[in-house]
């Protein structure tokens, strides 16, 4: 069985704006490795939209980029990708597909049928499976900022405090950390 991994940027008060955060060459490097690591990704339907907005283009070539953006552009493309979505079945991206019914049930099967993890990458979504107890990992990306607005990380809460055992603490060149932690027995 693979593992959920939650992964996705946030500022040091929480926002997880996709607009807020350092965006250059070795934090696309961090995200590239993450993604090489893994087996699929994970994101809800507001995610996937936006990221089918311009990623796919990068991959094509259609839309100018540096190399390490045009790389993470081509690895997502290949990358099997899941959607959770009660309002969309129909996905045109390579490697698209529909996550459907109970939402345990079917996060459930798919990590017991990726062995190399399942990369989540949507901070609504996270919420709704971490009250299911279906995350494993944690490798959040804190950056070095206060945005002073939302969205921010779990802002639809969780019924307990959820403790954690670090596993790692990677500082980056731009002021960035990157944080991996594990749910703690």
């Amino acid at each position: 069985m693979g593992l959920l991994i939650f992964s996705l940027n946030v500022t040091l008060d929480g926002c997880v704006d996709h607009q807020e955060g350092i965006a250059d060459d070795e934090t696309h490097a961090l995200y590239t490795r993450l993604l090489d690591e893994s087996g699929a990704m994970l994101w809800g339907r507001v995610t996937y939209e936006m990221m089918e907005s311009y990623w796919p283009a990068v991959a094509r070539g259609d839309q100018e980029a540096p190399p390490a953006l045009r790389e993470w552009a081509v690895k997502l493309d290949a990358k099997p990708k899941y959607v959770v979505s009660s309002t969309r079945t129909d996905y045109t991206w390579t490697n698209s597909h529909h996550i459907g019914g109970d939402l345990r049930e079917s996060v459930q099967k798919l990590k017991d049928e990726t062995p190399a993890g399942v990369l989540l990458g949507s901070g609504s979504l996270a919420t709704e499976l971490d009250r299911l107890d279906l995350i494993d990992e944690y490798r959040l990306l804190i950056h070095p900022m206060i945005a002073g607005h939302g969205p921010t990380l779990y802002q639809g809460g969780l019924p307990a405090t959820r403790k954690l055992e670090l596993l790692s603490a990677e500082p980056l060149s731009n002021g960035a950390v990157a944080m991996h932690y594990r749910r703690a027995s």
